[in-house]
């Protein structure tokens, strides 16, 4: 059976797919600028301190990309809950059947780029870097996906998404337990309490978004000041949306098409920004030799891969899973290596698991070039595949 695609899933593909070009136009612009005789202006524009200051009660005062990384990312957090919720209530992860191969294929894919990083850095003080080769950039994947038009088959789409999704949802709970700031309970417990009221409201069949989004921004204060990062409140609200039958007047289906194009239009570019302008010093090729960096880059360039096909072979082999008949093992392996573009994610969790400016930028380097050799080797391998599953073993449990 020929895989369908949603109305809302094919308006998140196209706008993925145009996002992903605008993002490698802002990542060039930025490094362009860094390595410019305006790259001091440029650096200090991001850190200009924009907020108030009103005692320690409400301190809000802070640099332009802290705002950018902590208020505009929970907007994106917000939209990647959605799409969480919706795959999970009516999407591909509805089924067990047909979750189990994305969900298993997710899970390779970030156990052995984190084990990778581990394993080179392990009692270094990079250490902490061991969540950064775990993500996946889904506009940059779903963009070069995009530009193999029909020579990839819808169910590959449907795949890469799901497992990008998944890998997401890892990547939140990694950041929610592993990199906390200072601590307090008393903010995460007044966090709890709004979120639990919005539970409430969910359930007594309140849809008026107001009700939710107000009380948003709340959740969203109490989470930023618990030392829980604050991009947690988006997905923690996504999840409080009302979904009901998931239909054009779900308040979670207005409000995730009305985020679409500005999460992919705006958000994302703007963080790319700000977070992307890699200073190229005379000894920049020495970050990149560091245990640090090439854990990083063989996570993402070999170790993504290798993860997800391992894995889906595994779970086929037990027969939890099957390969839909219009895959092949070919496609499986493309879409490993696209999942290998790090970009945003791994960039997002370099800035919270470094503060040393030197490590931050060999980091966001190693992060970027991994990518692109990621997604050019994705991009070959699913060129060359042929649509429609030539290649596609039967669903039996037999392994490539």
């Amino acid at each position: 059976m020929k895989t369908r695609l949603t109305r809302l899933f094919v308006e998140f593909f196209e706008s993925g797919q145009a996002s992903g070009v605008l993002l490698l136009v802002c990542m060039a612009i930025s490094i362009t600028l860094a390595n410019s005789p305006l790259g001091d202006a440029y650096a200090d524009f991001w850190h200009l301190k924009i907020g108030i200051e009103a005692g320690a009660a409400v301190a809000l005062k802070h640099s332009l990309a802290h705002w950018i990384n902590d208020g505009l990312m929970a907007v994106f957090f917000l939209l990647i809950g959605l799409e969480i919720e919706r795959e999970l209530y009516i999407g591909e992860l509805s089924d067990l059947k047909s979750a189990t191969l994305p969900v298993f294929a997710a899970l390779g894919g970030m156990a052995a780029p984190a084990l990778i990083h581990f394993l080179l850095n392990r009692g270094t003080e990079t250490q902490a870097g061991v969540g950064i080769p775990m993500a996946t950039d889904i506009a940059f994947a779903m963009g070069a996906l995009a530009l193999l038009g029909s020579r990839v088959p819808a169910a590959l789409k449907v795949f890469l998404v799901a497992l990008a999704i998944i890998d997401d949802l890892g990547a939140i709970v990694v950041i929610a337990l592993f990199y906390v700031g200072n601590f307090s309970l008393t903010y995460l417990l007044m966090a709890a309490a709004v979120f639990a009221a919005l539970l409430v409201l969910n359930r007594l069949g309140v849809h008026r978004l107001s009700v939710y989004l107000i009380p948003g921004v709340f959740l969203w204060y109490f989470m930023f000041r618990s030392g829980v990062h604050a991009t947690i409140a988006g997905v923690l609200l996504a999840f409080a949306i009302p979904f009901a039958n998931g239909d054009e007047a779900s308040p979670s289906y207005r409000l995730q098409h009305f985020l679409h194009r500005p999460v992919a239009f705006v958000i994302m570019p703007v963080f790319a920004l700000a977070n992307t302008g890699i200073v190229l010093s005379g000894d920049w090729l020495d970050g990149l030799a560091t245990l640090n960096s090439l854990g990083i880059a063989a996570g993402l360039l070999f170790g993504k891969p290798l993860g997800i096909v391992l894995f889906s072979a595994l779970a086929i082999r037990l027969g939890l899973s099957q390969l839909p008949a219009e895959l092949s093992w070919r496609h499986l392996l493309g879409a490993g290596f696209l999942a290998g573009i790090g970009f945003t994610m791994s960039i997002f969790i370099t800035l919270l698991a470094f503060d040393d400016p030197a490590t931050v930028q060999a980091s966001k380097l190693s992060i970027v070039l991994a990518s692109l050799a990621a997604g050019t080797t994705g991009f070959a391998i699913l060129h060359r595949a042929k649509a429609g599953g030539a290649y596609s073993r039967p669903s039996s449990g037999k392994h490539p």
